[in-house]
């Protein structure tokens, strides 16, 4: 039988289609744009983990259609699983977990993942996907504990150390977030998602001089990524760059780095709306930059794919005095009601009610947000209060939801005074 790059036994309809496939699954855990080579062959080989693979990096657009553009290539998957019963069950387990994935079902596919970690501990595209949906639901603790499942196997793997590094940074486990972090440089000096984790921790310790010399050192590696990963270790850059008050070179690296690679990306777009307020709160005058970037945000309106990107675009749409923003706000008023109304009478408060955090959290946090936006700072805290003590729950990295706590503290700052 076949095997990945990785050593994972792989069922394939035509033996050609492995480099495909590898690119697919090394271009994932290096976060690589070679990722998408696994597309190529869609058409030619219906096996299993092709097309489950192809529905995946549909779904990672976080758009309203991205579900119905992944279908296709699940039916496919499903088909292959019924004709192929040579499948092994950890293709069966992925197709399974990015099923759930597509019909929205995250707690069945993060303990898809979780077992997966334990029966196939070297399947990693398993393990990231997994983390990627533990750090949308705010989990943390859950991040740490599905790679640390598998790091006794994986730990040639220089990658693994990167996701380990920040699922413990993620932890507040800092000094273990840097040693893994620092292993994993080690092993392979481009490992982006290693530089990230270990900016991560450098930001939260203070250390803003030795983090921006670390990523610049680095930044020469950054090179095939996806747009995600370039422009987000710039994004970091530009942080350090904030706390060092050096805002000239941070608005050159958003105009040159962090906004432009993919502007019609959900993630991109994020960086450059968080880096923005972040620039403003500091009393920075941006220009019409929120008016370009307005632009592309417009098409997100009817999104509602994640609290954390909803709240992003929001208050990007209100900066740019985008009409749409109403919209939008109008949109997440109505899925917040339409999510109260499943809530059980006793509403759980925990990271994985998808229910209450739309309802609960995201809602009156868009209320706040939207009033800041527009300089209505004492409704901005009237709204957001209720919601901070919850900010975890929208997901979201430690620094991403700093932005949220800044302008929380602005607006209060202002009603005082």
């Amino acid at each position: 039988m076949l095997a990945d790059l990785l050593g994972n036994p792989v069922t394939l309809h035509n033996p050609s289609s492995l480099g495909a496939l590898n690119d697919f699954v090394e271009g994932f855990i290096s976060c690589e744009a070679r990722a998408v080579n696994v597309l190529r062959i869609a058409d030619h080989d219906h096996s299993a983990m092709v097309q489950a693979s192809c529905a995946a990096l549909h779904m990672f657009a976080e758009s309203r259609d991205a579900s119905a553009n992944a279908r296709p290539y699940l039916n496919r998957a499903n088909q292959a699983l019924v004709a192929s019963p040579e499948v092994t069950p950890r293709e069966r387990r992925f197709v399974a977990s990015v099923e759930a994935w597509v019909n929205g079902d995250m707690l069945r596919a993060v303990a898809l993942h979780e077992e997966q970690a334990r029966e196939c501990p070297r399947d990693l595209v398993s393990v990231k996907l997994g983390q990627y949906h533990l750090f949308n639901l705010g989990d943390a603790p859950g991040m740490l504990g599905l790679v640390q499942a598998a790091l006794p196997a994986s730990g040639d793997i220089p990658y693994v150390h990167g996701m380990a590094a920040f699922g413990l940074e993620q932890c507040h486990l800092l000094d273990e977030a840097e040693a893994a972090a620092r292993h994993g440089i080690r092993m392979c000096r481009k490992e982006p998602w290693a530089h990230h984790a270990l900016a991560h921790v450098m930001l939260t310790q203070g250390r803003n001089t030795e983090g921006q010399a670390f990523m610049n050192d680095v930044s020469d590696t950054w090179t095939g990524l996806n747009s995600f990963m370039v422009t987000h270790n710039w994004w970091h850059q530009a942080l350090f760059g904030i706390e060092l008050q050096q805002f000239d070179d941070v608005l050159r690296l958003y105009d040159q780095r962090v906004w432009g690679v993919a502007k019609d990306y959900s993630q991109d777009q994020v960086n450059a709306v968080s880096l923005l307020a972040r620039l403003e709160l500091r009393g920075v005058n941006v220009g019409n930059r929120w008016q370009d970037l307005g632009n592309y945000l417009v098409p997100r309106v009817n999104d509602q794919v994640l609290p954390f990107l909803d709240l992003h675009y929001l208050y990007g749409l209100a900066r740019a005095r985008r009409p749409e923003a109403q919209s939008l706000m109008n949109n997440l008023i109505a899925k917040g009601q339409e999510k109260r109304h499943q809530l059980p009478q006793e509403s759980r408060r925990q990271p994985t009610d998808s229910n209450g955090v739309w309802a609960q959290v995201c809602l009156p946090l868009a209320h706040g947000l939207l009033a800041h936006a527009q300089s209505d700072k004492r409704h901005a805290v009237k709204h957001m209060q209720s919601a901070m003590p919850r900010l975890i729950e929208i997901g979201g990295s430690h620094a991403q939801r700093d932005l949220f706590e800044q302008i929380y503290r602005d607006a209060q700052s202002a009603a005082a005074g």
